[in-house]
């Protein structure tokens, strides 16, 4: 089957076929396998940043990937893309696939064994006749419920270790995190620069990690997030923060209102570019210590930060025909961008 014959209604946002899935999971897996390339080609991350970055798009491609085997041949649900400014799969698809592995037990044992499953696809390859979707849910499900790891799962807060920054840095370590936004549906990736004002960083990681997944596992001002990681802890001082806003991923299966999804979509139909054309935006927001001050009484005195100006960022990385095509049709906001559209490669797809 060529990719001509993939029908998708403006007014849908669900996968419904083997082919839509396996189209989907190329487009997501070529265009953040290419963004990774170029973060780190236009300087958007340094060394030890593109490491940890390229770790949590690997837990996001592997669980679009355990979506794909999970729903390829079930005929009872489809996955769901996110209708609103995301063009990822809905938060929820990520909790259901969690869920799912969580009771993995419980359904293995239910599973037709893959030699008795053999036997049946052969007996029906013999007959010449065509393996039944029931047959290929099931194969599907083993492989699904054999190789996923829960894991490795993308969960709506994923906590980073914390490093030693490398030579020539200002401060000491680095520590990483990334949430999956419910509000937005799209994953943000942070990075936290700090100071440590303790004698053993190791004794005081775990209230690290518990203060950031309570205070920063979502999408906020940067600044007020890094007062109120700066106040709920007390021996650590904060000096630089990094956030990245991954998406929306403009594509054919996205069905948000933004300009951009809407032009391309639009070309699409009139045929004025390929359906496998995409654009990817970025937003990277950063904020910066640029003074200490002491706050409270006199034996309960705290040192904070004073922080700077948030400087935001905005990209959009698109292969070159659809960043003509922004070029032409949105001239205003490809003005707005802090540089010009980054290209990335062509996605091109003959067959499913």
């Amino acid at each position: 089957m060529t990719i001509n014959h993939i029908v998708t209604p403006l007014d849908s946002a669900e996968l419904d076929s083997k082919e839509h899935y396996v189209f989907y999971h190329r487009m997501v897996d070529f265009a953040l396998k290419e963004l990774i390339v170029k973060m780190q080609q236009n300087n958007l991350c340094d060394d030890q940043e593109i490491v940890v970055f390229k770790q949590y798009i690997d837990l996001l491609l592997y669980s679009i990937e355990a979506m794909r085997i999970k729903y390829m041949y079930d005929e009872e649900d489809n996955m769901k893309i996110d209708l609103t400014y995301s063009g990822f799969p809905n938060y929820l698809e990520f909790r259901y696939l969690f869920n799912d592995l969580a009771l993995k037990d419980n359904y293995i044992h239910k599973l037709t064994s893959v030699d008795e499953l053999r036997k049946e696809f052969l007996d029906e390859l013999l007959r010449n006749k065509p393996i039944s979707r029931e047959k290929l849910f099931q194969a599907a499900s083993i492989i699904y419920y054999t190789s996923v790891e829960q894991n490795y799962i993308f969960k709506r807060f994923v906590q980073g270790k914390i490093i030693t920054t490398k030579e020539g840095n200002d401060q000491q370590y680095m520590t990483s995190w990334s949430f999956f936004d419910v509000g937005h549906n799209r994953p943000f990736i942070c990075y936290m620069y700090f100071d440590y004002n303790g004698r053993n960083i190791e004794k005081y990681k775990t209230k690290i990690y518990e203060v950031l997944k309570a205070v920063a596992d979502r999408e906020m001002a940067l600044d007020t997030m890094a007062y109120t990681i700066d106040r709920r802890l007390p021996d650590l001082w904060p000096k630089y923060i990094k956030r990245i806003d991954l998406g929306p991923f403009h594509n054919v299966f996205a069905k948000d209102e933004n300009e951009i999804t809407h032009t391309i979509l639009e070309s699409i139909a009139k045929k004025e570019i390929s359906l496998e054309s995409y654009a990817l935006a970025l937003k990277i927001d950063e904020v910066r210590s640029v003074a200490t001050f002491k706050d409270g009484g006199f034996f309960t005195n705290q040192i904070l930060q004073k922080w700077g100006r948030v400087v935001k960022n905005d990209y959009i990385l698109a292969p070159h025909r659809s960043i003509q095509l922004l070029y032409n049709k949105l001239p205003d906001k490809i003005a707005q961008l802090t540089k010009p559209p980054i290209q990335l490669a062509d996605l091109v797809i003959d067959k499913i």
